[in-house]
């Protein structure tokens, strides 16, 4: 499984691409809300557990850690974590494959806004290098990265022990200023390259704003203000994404 949080992942090891004046080409997305049409974590898990019965009560403490959430931490690392140890510690990594086969299969075929897709594929098209930067966690988002042909991830990291999950976050959630990081880290890592970052929430205008070109999409009323107002564009460009130059 692919590495993801601070060490990324890379799939393949594709030749950089490079556009006009010698510049590489980043296109950066988001994964929920922004290629997918909900979250993805929830699902992933209850899915689980919904094929393997005995582990849904221990689905039952959920409630509580949500209350928790909103009046105690209002730490979405903390949240989710408790959602993975509840859900699907002690599982193996076999049994995670098998499920992320028809998880992300189901995912692609059927969660996912057409629009998303189609911008990826023009990004492809042109040869860009393509960024799939998720605060879910890497139990997946490798696995969606490889389907959607993407050649690196940055996401959240799981503990395990062994060839058992335990579920434990092995780094922080990689959201807002963690996103920033990951952006900041592609520019140490290629010098000069142009970033386009999609994104969909109020807290992803923060690494948006770092991109040459950043978009926030599918957004809510409240995100396209507060992306408006930090400069950031709104909705899918409307202009098609030029060849590859020669």
């Amino acid at each position: 499984m692919a590495k993801c949080g601070r060490n990324p992942g890379r799939i393949g090891q594709p030749a950089p691409v490079f556009g006009l004046m010698g510049r590489m080409r980043i296109a950066l997305f988001d994964l929920d809300g922004t290629l997918t049409r909900r979250d993805s974590l929830f699902p992933y898990v209850l899915g689980f557990c919904l094929r393997h019965p005995l582990r849904l009560p221990r689905l039952l403490a959920m409630p509580w850690q949500a209350l928790r959430y909103l009046f105690v931490h209002r730490d979405r690392g903390v949240l989710k974590e408790a959602l993975i140890v509840a859900g699907l510690r002690g599982v193996s990594r076999e049994q995670v494959a098998r499920w992320n086969q028809r998880f992300v299969r189901r995912l692609v075929e059927r969660g996912m806004y057409p629009e998303a897709l189609e911008r990826l594929a023009l990004h492809r098209a042109r040869g860009d290098y393509l960024v799939l930067m998720s605060a879910s966690p890497d139990l997946y988002v490798p696995a969606v990265a490889r389907a959607l042909k993407f050649n690196e991830t940055i996401c959240t990291g799981v503990r395990w022990n062994g060839m058992t999950l335990s579920g434990e976050l092995t780094t922080p959630n990689r959201r807002a200023e963690e996103k920033l990081l990951g952006v900041e880290a592609l520019r140490a890592r290629y010098d000069g390259s142009q970033i386009t970052g999609y994104g969909n929430s109020a807290s992803d205008v923060v690494h948006l704003r770092a991109c040459d070109a950043g978009h926030l999409v599918n957004a809510s009323p409240r995100a396209a203000v507060e992306a408006a107002r930090a400069g950031v564009a709104v909705g899918w460009p409307f202009e098609s994404v030029a060849p590859p130059s020669r």
